[in-house]
C-alpha cells in the first residue's frame, strides 16, 4: 500500500469538498438523504464548509496515493483531552485498500501530539459494517442518539487514548 498523507491549507478548500462529496454519496444512496432531507449530511459539502472548518482550527489531512487524492480525514481538538475525528471519506475506487484506517490512526496519532485523552466520533448508526470497522480499530459505541431534524440515528464513539501505550 503506497501512500503519502499530508496536511491540508485552506486553499485545498475545494478539493476536500469534492472528496467529502464524493466519498459521503455512497451512504447518502443507501439511506435516501437528500439535500432536501438532510442538508448538513458531508455528501452536501461545499468548499464554504471547509472554509468554515479550517477557520474554526479544525485541520484536514490528504491521502495521496500514486499522486492521486483517494481520501481526507479531518481533526478537530475540541476540549485539551478530546479530539472529534470527522469526516472520514474514501472515494468508492480506493476502498478496502487500508486508506481509511491509514487516516484514522494518522489522526490518531495527530491528537496523542496534542495531549488529547480520547478521540470520539459520531456515524450514522445503521451502518452496522462502519461501526464494525471502527471497533477493529479500537473504538467503542458510547450512545445512540436521535435527533430532531435527521432522518437517522447518531452512534457516537470513543477511543481512549489514555489507555494505550503508544503507538498503534
Amino acid at each position: 500500500m503506497d501512500y503519502l498523507i499530508t496536511e491540508a491549507t485552506i486553499e485545498d478548500a475545494e478539493l476536500l469538498a469534492s472528496l467529502i462529496r464524493d466519498s459521503f454519496a455512497t451512504v447518502a444512496a443507501r439511506f435516501g438523504l437528500t439535500p432536501e432531507n438532510a442538508p448538513r449530511h458531508p455528501s452536501n459539502c461545499t468548499a464554504d464548509w471547509i472554509v468554515a472548518a479550517f477557520d474554526a482550527g479544525i485541520r484536514h489531512f490528504i491521502l495521496l496515493t500514486a499522486g492521486v487524492p483517494a481520501g481526507c480525514v479531518a481533526l478537530e481538538h475540541a476540549k485539551r483531552e478530546v479530539c472529534y475525528l470527522e469526516r472520514l471519506a474514501v472515494l468508492p475506487a480506493y476502498r478496502r485498500r487500508g486508506f481509511g484506517e491509514a487516516l484514522v490512526n494518522y489522526a490518531v496519532d495527530r491528537a496523542r501530539e496534542l495531549g488529547a485523552a480520547r478521540v470520539e466520533l459520531g456515524m450514522v448508526a445503521a451502518q452496522t459494517e462502519l461501526r464494525e470497522w471502527y471497533e477493529r480499530l479500537g473504538f467503542v459505541v458510547t450512545n445512540v442518539v436521535r435527533f430532531e431534524g435527521l432522518r437517522f440515528e447518531v452512534a457516537f464513539m470513543r477511543r481512549q487514548l489514555d489507555e494505550e501505550s503508544g503507538g498503534n
